[in-house]
């Protein structure tokens, strides 16, 4: 089977591969090579793969949905982070929701001061 793994950005993997485990709705499945097409709508939380030199490599991925045609899956989701094994993208993904909060801060901060400084033209020009 052919692994291809898309963000909006960018195509994150895009390689040869023997198993897919992924998440949906209903809970977790696994597709193999000789498996029949399928659609599934994934829900945020961890997609492996196994290449063919055997090992195996875990994603964690938001919300998207799967394909399967022939020996093509597709995946689109809007984010994913890849780790070598579980403990270190828990690690990554721990990193990535740490700055996603920050830049949340930041962001409500500079649209505090907006807010007010519009607040206080508006009021300046009824004055």
């Amino acid at each position: 089977m052919h692994l291809k793994l898309l963000l909006p950005t960018e195509i994150l993997i895009d390689q040869t591969v023997t198993k897919v485990t992924a998440e949906a709705e209903n809970g977790s499945f696994c597709l193999l090579p000789n498996h029949i097409d399928f659609v599934a709508a994934l829900v945020p939380g961890i997609l492996s793969f196994e290449s063919e030199t055997g090992k195996e490599f875990f994603l964690a991925v938001d919300e998207g949905i799967l394909v399967k045609q022939g020996a093509v899956v597709r995946v689109s989701v809007r984010n994913a982070v890849r780790g070598e094994n579980l403990e270190s993208l828990q690690q990554q993904v721990q990193q990535q929701f740490r700055q996603l909060d920050e830049q949340e801060k930041l962001a409500r901060s500079v649209l505090v001061r907006l807010e007010t400084s519009f607040v206080r033209e508006f009021i300046e020009l009824g004055g």
